[in-house]
């Protein structure tokens, strides 16, 4: 205990009281959303914004007016939740669905991961760091988001790397503003510069499904408690329950890795016999929405308990590693990755979903690439490469990634 924690008061906030606090937040960063129409259209989420807000006040007073504990008891649950949710998404018939353009695009995009990690490892070791910052600042952030950062967090700090946690949101939070600002970009340019043309006429309605896409709605019979969202709560509890299981005997064999692999592994598995056989009835819309529950609880939970002030002596670091980045990424896909996907106007308009997915998230490429065919015309094959590449197979792949990186610098 410090000495100024001896003289400052603490507000303990129990597990309902820091889930209430959390609600509110979240509700914040929606409202602001509302308002301030930049973060909207940066497609930063609202519970990242509610949870810095409550980050910052935590900077502002601690040691000086009053310290805040919280409890984060729930927030494991709810991140094995959410990536069990990502696995019962990994469907080999969709990825084969795909196509050989989906498979190279993910093969595109897993190889970006490894490059943005040795990118950060490189700059961290001139800078005299642990090279697991740099892996922070790299595909963990980046491809992975503030989710992925957050669940590895705890890893990376018994690693030895201090403020691992602040430095993922931080890094995270960067790459969400630069894929969304420089993907409409850089397709633009490409469009531009190779004189490319959409290869459709532009159909009015093929056009407007591309920009303002219907959501998806879940119907849920309430009265029931068969329901098709109780029952895809009770696979997602049972891959979770299995899934530790997996976790521990890979836990007891010396290997580093976060709580939700084994789950997330498990649900990969289920999904797969589910689609050989039928017999869970899982369902993308039930998956989405408890998904997307325990992501919101998850991050606006984790972002409450980030200790800004652990960031400050890694600030100089950390920007020139996340600088790096961005160049990598825009370079890339203006040379290699353009001329990998076909050096076409589809590839131009999926280049710009790439920058959007690889530095922010999947909603930062949908937004630049809706950006994109609102000028230029339709692009049907990026519409379905890009979503299916970002939303359900790279965040698996990543996580491998991220193991062997983790266990092989640890």
């Amino acid at each position: 205990m410090s000495p100024a924690e001896t003289t400052v008061p603490i507000l303990r906030l129990d597990l309902i009281q820091t889930l209430a606090v959390g609600a509110g937040l979240f509700y914040l960063g929606i409202f602001i959303k509302r308002k301030l129409t930049l973060f909207d259209r940066l497609n930063i989420p609202s519970a990242v914004i509610g949870g810095l807000i409550f980050a910052t006040l935590m900077l502002l007073t601690h040691d000086r007016l009053l310290n805040i504990r919280i409890d984060t008891t729930a927030q494991p649950l709810f991140m094995v939740a959410f990536f069990t949710t990502i696995g019962m998404q990994a469907s080999l018939p969709l990825l084969l669905t795909g196509g050989k353009d989906v498979a190279k695009f993910l093969a595109m995009a897993s190889l970006f991961c490894v490059i943005q990690n040795f990118i950060g490892m490189g700059i961290s070791v001139l800078f005299g760091i642990h090279p697991l910052v740099g892996v922070i600042a790299g595909s963990v952030t980046l491809v992975g988001g503030p989710a992925t950062g957050l669940a590895f967090a705890p890893l990376f700090e018994q690693a030895g790397v201090i403020g691992a946690g602040t430095l993922a949101i931080t890094a995270a939070t960067f790459g969400i503003i630069c894929g969304g600002v420089l993907g409409g970009p850089a397709g633009t340019w490409l469009i531009r510069k190779h004189r490319l043309k959409s290869s459709r006429k532009i159909a009015d309605g093929e056009l407007e499904k591309e920009l303002h896409e219907t959501p998806e709605v879940l119907t849920v019979a309430v009265e029931k408690e068969d329901s098709n969202l109780a029952l895809n709560l009770i696979v997602v509890g049972a891959a979770m329950g299995l899934g530790s299981i997996v976790s521990g005997y890979f836990q007891s064999l010396g290997w580093t890795l976060p709580a939700y692999i084994g789950a997330m592994l498990v649900a990969s598995m289920l999904r797969n016999i589910d689609d050989a056989r039928g017999w869970l009835k899982i369902e993308k819309e039930a998956m989405e929405t408890i998904g997307g529950i325990s992501l919101n609880i998850f991050l606006v939970v984790a972002l409450m308990d980030l200790k800004v002030w652990e960031l400050l002596t890694m600030a100089l670091p950390l920007l020139s590693i996340l600088t790096v980045q961005v160049l990598a990424v825009a370079l890339f896909v203006l040379t290699i990755g353009f001329w990998t996907m076909g050096s076409n106007y589809d590839s131009a308009v999926m280049a710009g979903g790439f920058i959007g997915f690889v530095l922010g998230t999947v909603a930062n490429a949908i937004a630049n690439m809706r950006t994109l065919v609102s000028s230029f015309g339709p692009s049907p094959r990026a519409f379905i490469v890009v979503p299916m590449v970002g939303a359900f197979f790279i965040d698996f792949v990543n996580a491998l990634i991220i193991v062997w990186f983790l266990n092989w610098l640890k």
